[in-house]
């Protein structure tokens, strides 16, 4: 099911029960999701061609697979360059072939993006990692293309700069962005709409998440429900209109249940108000 421009959807959990996030859908009021990689259980062609059963009878279309690995923690800063994504040495290899194992899930599914952190790419060029990050994301993406799928780089752990250099020397043309505004506070790297403005030619899909700046070295920023924070939700949504965005805006609320679920719908409501507005206009 194709979904309109700025529909609003929600971001489901990590390893959730899918039956679980089906419910959510529901309780939100929501047509469309990105879906986090459920359990090892789930991810057989049994099980893609199950979720997009489930999916499908409650008339939600799941517009992305979200890759995330064991192991990955977000405790801080140094935790995060330690252990996420596919920068950390030891555990890259694994997590490539875990990443073509969801890519193949999702097609089976017929979900043509997935997408990832994919760790703190060097902002030096000439860092003996930045050559070996580029040709892993290579790798994925070639593997990628043959099906007619993207890959989507969730923002956040590096600058607007960074990112366009890699998008530029990994030359892909499936490689794109899923933009998080509240994950450039969060880490601290940058404003997050003169980030948008910077990347938005690769923006196809965005989260719509909250958050205040950090307030001591090497910690991550407060994540706080949409609009309570510093991202500026009214400028996000006007800049996106203004680069002519035609993807959805999926609600992003990194908490457990409560108080994730009424964040949500208080989210949705928020967003559908600022997207009818006439008056929002980029600053």
């Amino acid at each position: 099911m194709a979904v309109r421009p700025f529909a609003v959807g929600i971001m489901l959990g990590v390893h959730q029960d899918p039956r679980g996030s089906v419910e959510k859908c529901k309780k939100v009021g929501v047509n469309n999701a990105q879906l986090g990689v459920p359990p090892d259980e789930w991810l057989t062609l049994e099980g893609a061609r199950e979720v997009k059963r489930m999916f499908d009878e409650a008339g939600v279309t799941i517009t992305t697979v979200f890759c995330g690995f064991e192991g990955e923690r977000y405790d801080d800063i140094p935790t995060v360059r330690r252990t996420v994504g596919y920068v950390p040495e030891e555990t890259r290899e694994e997590r490539v072939r875990k990443t073509l194992q969801i890519a193949e899930w999702a097609y089976a599914m017929g979900v043509k993006r997935i997408a990832a952190h994919f760790g703190f790419i060097p902002e030096d060029p000439t860092d003996i990692r930045y050559p070996v990050c580029v040709e892993t994301m290579r790798r994925i993406c070639d593997y990628l293309l043959p099906k007619g799928m993207t890959f989507g780089l969730e923002t956040g752990q590096e600058t607007a700069d960074t990112l366009l250099r890699f998008l530029r020397d990994v030359g892909r043309k499936n490689l794109n962005i899923n933009f998080d505004p509240a994950n450039m506070i969060l880490y601290g790297t940058g404003d997050p709409i003169d980030a948008l403005k910077k990347v938005g030619k690769f923006v196809v899909s965005v989260h719509c998440k909250d958050g205040k700046w950090p307030t001591q070295p090497d910690q991550l920023g407060e994540e706080v429900p949409l609009g309570e924070g510093d991202v500026g939700i009214d400028r996000f949504i006007a800049t996106l209109k203004r680069l002519g965005y035609k993807g959805p805006l999926t609600i992003e609320r990194e908490v457990p249940d409560p108080p994730q679920t009424d964040d949500m719908i208080k989210a949705k409501a928020l967003l559908e108000s600022l997207v009818k507005s006439t008056k929002v206009k980029a600053r």
